[in-house]
């Protein structure tokens, strides 16, 4: 990396969450290290700043890593103070943290994650808003609120057991148990484990080559796969249909035929 491209992504030392562009891509980093990147309100504001700017049409796609040795770690529960505590501020706080989680979710483009640590309860669940997940070989996965009595309220409950499979998401719920990266690639969750000292490497090389494909395209993908566990093979068939036809009504099909025809590299516009 170079010392602009670093200057970019640590643009606002000291926020718990930071965000720039390396070419194409946004590279947003949780910057809470010394309290193993938990999500407060101001990790959460941070994320939806993240959003807003992986929705402009010049970010092709968005890498979300850690920094220190977690991922994310969840919700910071020591900001929670009080024997009684509030439980209307609570329901905001989660609230808030699933909107965010969910406007991760539906970008339409893809969202990696850097997995270089810990992952866990809402941390794993903004891994699990992810769509290819990279994981260093130090990453550990766990849902976790079962060892606090607490219930997942940004998506785990729903999206695990899409993700690894009802049985070994009521083992990792019932159990709040860490489980390795690489116990989940065969599940298809996490995409792949590389070691420590390459994750960056890794990342900028997957992320850099989804920046160079057509963005018309991956947004349409991403939507009819995000939809296809909702819908019937024949409603799923149709809507394939029908985006083709669309699809094939736009430039990036002229960019793309010519540049196989020249034997180049197509090169899409935003």
């Amino acid at each position: 990396m170079s010392a602009t491209e670093a200057k970019a992504v640590d643009a606002e030392p000291g926020a718990a969450v930071s965000f720039g562009m390396r070419g194409k891509v946004l590279w947003v980093h949780l910057q809470r290290p010394e309290v193993l990147n938990a999500i407060n309100p101001d990790m959460v504001d941070g994320l939806h700043r993240a959003v807003d700017r992986a929705e402009q049409s010049d970010v092709r796609a968005v890498v979300v890593r850690g920094t220190g040795r977690a991922f994310c770690a969840g919700a910071d529960l020591v900001e929670v103070p009080g024997e009684e505590p509030d439980v209307g501020r609570i329901e905001a706080i989660v609230d808030r943290v699933a909107a965010v989680v969910n406007r991760i979710a539906a970008l339409p483009k893809p969202v990696i994650a850097g997995v270089n640590g810990i992952a866990a309860a809402g941390g794993l669940e903004l891994v699990l808003a992810c769509d290819i997940v990279i994981a260093s070989e130090q990453a550990r996965f766990a849902d976790a609120h079962s060892n606090y009595g607490l219930l997942p309220g940004a998506g785990g409950a729903a999206r695990l057991p899409r993700a690894v499979g009802p049985n070994l998401a009521k083992r990792l719920m019932f159990t709040g148990e860490f489980v390795s990266a690489e116990e989940l690639v065969p599940t298809g969750f996490v995409t792949r484990v590389v070691a420590a000292d390459e994750l960056d490497r890794v990342l900028t090389e997957v992320s850099e080559s989804l920046a160079a494909r057509s963005p018309r395209v991956l947004a349409a993908m991403k939507r009819m796969v995000d939809a296809a566990g909702d819908v019937t093979l024949k409603d799923g068939l149709a809507a394939e249909a029908d985006t083709l036809r669309d699809y094939l009504r736009t430039r990036d099909v002229l960019i793309g035929l010519a540049a196989f025809r020249d034997g180049t590299r197509p090169v899409f516009e935003d």
